[in-house]
């Protein structure tokens, strides 16, 4: 995660450099990260460079998972046949929305927590709840928590009940219907982010999100819409290249240069683990925490 929270200063240093020849880094701590992908929805608060604390995560299944199983009951089979791949997110957002532009949808973000929560009633007879919004006791609404497999059992409930007798009309407003619900939950976990952040007296000015469902325009409007409408219309948005963002090996080079560059080692016997928080309050000490990693140490 720490590589994926780092991508845009990747990409910065690819686009400039100072006169010097140094690399400029930005964006600058501290920042918000929301990685969005097919196996992880997370909210992480970066610090520094070996500071990252999770914010929320998702309880059950990723934001990707959602939007992928949510295609597969919703596109035409001869699209799913024709496509020369098999990126079912894409292929969602290009049958929703076929003109290429988001703002077909006419988006209107919640101006408030109550009207964020509300349902919204579609004229084929359905409508769906905010993930976290209806639970018995209602304090799940104020979770710092993301929620999918809700909303993805919705949508097969209401695409079974339908039957082949769903035309393709409703079946491009429930696939931009389950997309704007799903992506209203991430703008709701942000906002309340920035808030309690707010709270502390620390400044965020960014917002990185990365990942494969990063490059959904309807996702860049709804963030967008749903920051300027509570008043964070400073905060600036970060997209990272998606072939930068599924790119392993290049993000891990980069978070090893910068970790080198800020004066950090590890010895050559360090092993590979299967998990290694970031949080450096986390039991394990975080990044610092693995044995074989050595402490900053000044560049001569």
């Amino acid at each position: 995660m720490q590589a994926h929270a780092l991508t845009p200063r990747l990409v910065h240093a690819l686009e400039a450099k100072k006169g010097d020849g140094r690399v400029a880094r930005e964006p600058t701590f501290p920042f918000l990260s929301l990685l969005v992908s097919g196996g992880h929805t997370m909210l992480v608060h970066s610090k520094r460079l070996t500071n990252h604390k999770i914010l929320a995560g998702t309880t059950d299944i990723a934001i990707g998972d959602l939007i992928d199983k949510a295609a597969r009951l919703l596109l035409p089979q001869e699209i799913i046949e024709e496509s020369e791949d098999v990126m079912y997110g894409r292929l969602l957002e290009e049958f929703a929305f076929p003109d290429g532009d988001a703002g077909v949808y006419d988006y209107n973000a919640p101006a408030t927590r109550a009207e964020e929560l509300s349902r919204k009633p579609s004229k084929w007879g359905w409508a769906f709840a905010a993930p976290l919004a209806e639970t018995r006791s209602g304090s799940k609404s104020k979770a710092m928590e993301f929620s999918f497999s809700g909303l993805g059992s919705a949508v097969e409930r209401t695409c079974r009940g339908t039957g082949t007798s769903m035309t393709m009309g409703e079946r491009v407003d429930l696939a931009k219907e389950v997309m704007r619900v799903a992506f209203d939950h991430l703008g709701s976990r942000v906002i309340m982010a920035l808030k309690t952040l707010h709270q502390e007296g620390e400044k965020i000015s960014t917002l990185v999100v990365s990942g494969g469902v990063a490059s959904n325009k309807f996702l860049r409007e709804v963030l967008r819409s749903f920051l300027d409408i509570r008043g964070y219309t400073h905060i600036r948005l970060i997209f990272p290249p998606p072939s930068l963002c599924t790119d392993n090996a290049a993000m891990i080079a980069w978070t090893g240069t910068e970790m080198y560059e800020a004066g950090y080692e590890s010895d050559l016997n360090s092993k590979a683990i299967r998990k290694w928080s970031i949080d450096p309050d986390a039991e394990d000490g975080g990044i610092l925490g693995v044995d074989g990693r050595k402490e900053k140490i000044e560049k001569q």
